[in-house]
């Protein structure tokens, strides 16, 4: 089955609102084994919306749109759908009723307004809608070469998930749905760019693979999205595994997690592999290390035992706390050799504070015009050291990307740094 996802109104269309509904709509049907094919937004307009329904219904085995069932002018979506499939509107008592018992509840007159709620397609189904006004529409289609099932459920997010687990899932799953599923993974790499990562790689991109292989770039962190489809979770993780080894196979460690992880939570685990504590000292990144590092260890039982903490400065004045003697500060930060040892005493003071096994220093930034890449030629880089009990290890981290994303690529390549020196 393949499915087409559309979401209904203005403050979608004009940005206004994030369209979450598709997202997690999808991800349900994807566990049915339903492939999504196409996302639609389509404003509060008749004709456009009948001209979306139409073309859905032709190109779709399943369509879910989300919105227009209210009771005011814009909320179009009933009279869209007879206009697509030539059916005319009918009043239902049942859904009538439902509205008039929902408003007696709650101790409200019902607005006149509020009967065009109960008008469906002839021939449709009524989705029930436990709490509120708005009930959905299940409506089959016949068409050239088989059947489109069509369901319109509410824009609220929480009426439209307790009507897709109440009444849409079960529906699919009669019409023959669930028996096979869409298992997705991801493997998350971090060091090359993105063509780099696929000429690294076999052939594993090509079209029609199976199991199916894209790979996107967000942040400057590389993903490779791995999908299968079988009749069960443990026939798709199986059938993806050769591809996984594959992936490790030749990008080593360039790859590291899987799923939801960040670097943040793949050094955290290697430190608590190792038994290791760390601690950080940022001057320029806006804190953004001390905060993964303190998200992530928040979020993992044992991570606050490894992370010790970090001591942040964003102005022209060094992190506080570090106890380091003001001459140590350059007076000159584009000379990179005083720099660098600045950020050296940095990483031992840090270290030395938080008594922990590793103290990483970042900083300071160097001042950078919003349109240029180099100072006399040579790439802008941001300067990290690694106090350890056996020395000081320093790096240069490398600036060349977006100016709104400096920061984050620098603090990313901050903990690249410290993970790759853990895994040696």
């Amino acid at each position: 089955m393949q499915a087409e996802v559309i979401s209904i109104g203005d403050e979608i269309t004009s940005g206004q609102l994030l369209d979450t509904n598709s997202q997690w709509l999808s991800t349900r049907l994807a566990d049915m084994g339903i492939r999504v094919l196409y996302h639609t937004t389509v404003g509060d307009d008749l004709a456009a919306q009948t001209g979306v329904f139409r073309q859905a219904l032709k190109r779709a085995d399943v369509v879910v749109a989300t919105g227009g069932l209210g009771p005011t002018a814009d909320d179009l979506t009933r009279e869209a759908l007879a206009a697509a499939t030539g059916r005319p509107l009918q009043m239902r008592e049942e859904a009538l009723q439902h509205i008039r018992q929902l408003f007696k509840r709650r101790k409200r007159q019902m607005p006149k307004r509020n009967e065009s709620q109960a008008f469906f397609p002839a021939g449709s189904r009524i989705i029930h809608n436990p709490n509120g006004t708005a009930p959905g529409i299940d409506i089959q289609i016949e068409r050239d070469g088989g059947e489109c099932r069509f369901f319109a459920l509410p824009g609220v997010p929480a009426e439209m998930r307790e009507m897709w687990k109440g009444s849409v899932q079960d529906a699919l799953r009669q019409q023959g749905a669930g028996h096979r599923i869409i298992v997705h993974k991801k493997i998350s790499c971090f060091g090359a760019g993105e063509s780099q990562i696929e000429a690294m790689l076999p052939d594993i991109t090509r079209r029609g693979r199976v199991p199916a292989v894209g790979i996107t770039a967000s942040q400057a962190t590389i993903s490779l999205r791995i999908t299968a489809e079988g009749d069960s979770e443990e026939e798709c993780l199986a059938s993806m595994e050769p591809t996984i080894k594959t992936i490790n196979d030749c990008l080593g460690d360039l790859v590291f997690g899987q799923d939801e992880d960040q670097l943040q939570d793949a050094l955290l685990r290697l430190l608590r592999r190792r038994g290791q504590t760390m601690a950080t000292a940022e001057w320029g990144t806006a804190g953004l290390v001390t905060r993964w590092l303190s998200m992530a260890a928040d979020a993992d039982r044992t991570g606050k035992e490894h992370f010790l903490g970090g001591v942040v400065s964003q102005g022209k004045a060094m992190p506080e706390g570090l106890d380091l003697p003001a001459d140590v500060l350059p007076k000159d930060l584009s000379d990179e050799k005083a720099v660098d040892e600045l950020v050296r005493q940095m990483a031992t003071a840090c270290r030395r504070r938080f008594s922990a096994d590793l103290g990483l220093a970042i900083g300071p930034f160097p001042a950078i015009a919003a349109d240029t890449k180099t100072i006399d030629d040579k790439p802008h880089t941001v300067a990290a050291a690694l106090a350890t009990p056996q020395g000081v290890l320093m790096q240069r981290l490398p600036l060349l990307i977006h100016p709104a994303l400096r920061e984050i690529f620098c603090g990313k390549n901050a903990l690249n740094f410290v993970r790759l020196r853990l895994l040696r």
